[in-house]
């Protein structure tokens, strides 16, 4: 626990360095030098839910190395809380965790909105899945005293209604991926999904960097990174349910045609 209050506070302190440094943008060079480096920035989207424990450990323990690495300036960051969720009629949605998850979804997408900079939307998602990571997220408003954020710009988002929009909105994109997503967490480097190796996400960062010097955090790593289709993840994710119901048909189907090769063989 105190690794990741420590991390918390790292993360702080990295946002705070960088306003500190780099206050304005107003002169031309400075300008041009920041447009360059978005061309050679690589796209990293993490399609996750709120309260699935795999999201929130791959959030707390492995993304935050983005961060601590430096890496970051060259990755342009997107979080899309949404997950399995379904949209059921009147535009409802149902999700795979409960109720808890989808005010969380939406929390968090309004705070994505609300605090469009990477430096503040971050430490507040961070704080949230660390509390869902100890398995405290009921106090999930306590982020907004640590980081000493003012919550009338969330709760006016969420209960206006905005909230949702924006989960419908996220909906729609996450629906619309080719290929479809498996299970979450999935993440996605430059349009091309890790699949089971997304904890391995900086490797592939690394190898689609199209930037004239390769960053520092990627020149002790080995690159070989081919992602596999189809494969079973190696490590946990939480499935959509129409995942879950195709690998429970195929399990019936093999236990049934085991028992019809076992009564064949006993008629015989």
């Amino acid at each position: 626990m105190d690794s990741r209050r420590r991390r918390l506070s790292f993360l702080l302190l990295f946002f705070i360095t960088a306003a500190i440094l780099f206050p304005n943008l107003s002169s031309a060079s400075l300008r041009e030098s920041v447009k360059n480096s978005e061309k050679s920035k690589v796209t990293l989207a993490i399609y996750y839910e709120s309260l699935c424990p795999y999201c929130s450990n791959f959030i707390v323990n492995d993304l935050v190395e983005l961060f601590e690495s430096g890496l970051i300036s060259d990755v342009d960051l997107k979080l899309i809380p949404y997950g399995n969720a379904r949209i059921g009629p009147n535009d409802t949605l149902t999700c795979q965790h409960g109720p808890l998850e989808c005010l969380l979804n939406t929390v968090e997408a309004c705070a994505i909105s609300v605090w469009p900079d990477l430096n503040k939307h971050f430490p507040f998602i961070y704080c949230v899945e660390t509390l869902v990571y100890e398995h405290q997220y009921t106090q999930w408003e306590t982020c907004f005293e640590k980081l000493d954020l003012d919550p009338t710009p969330i709760t006016e988002c969420y209960s206006s209604g905005y909230g949702k929009e924006l989960e419908l909105q996220y909906a729609a994109e996450t629906n619309a991926l080719q290929p479809p997503h498996e299970y979450v967490p999935w993440v996605v480097v430059d349009g091309v999904p890790l699949y089971e190796d997304y904890e391995n996400f900086i490797s592939y960062i690394c190898k689609a960097y199209k930037g004239t010097a390769l960053p520092n955090a990627c020149t002790d790593l080995a690159l070989n990174t081919i992602p596999k289709e189809n494969a079973s993840p190696n490590h946990p994710v939480c499935y959509r349910e129409e995942a879950t119901k195709s690998k429970l048909s195929k399990i019936r189907s093999a236990i049934r045609s085991w028992m019809d090769k076992v009564d064949v063989a006993v008629s015989l």
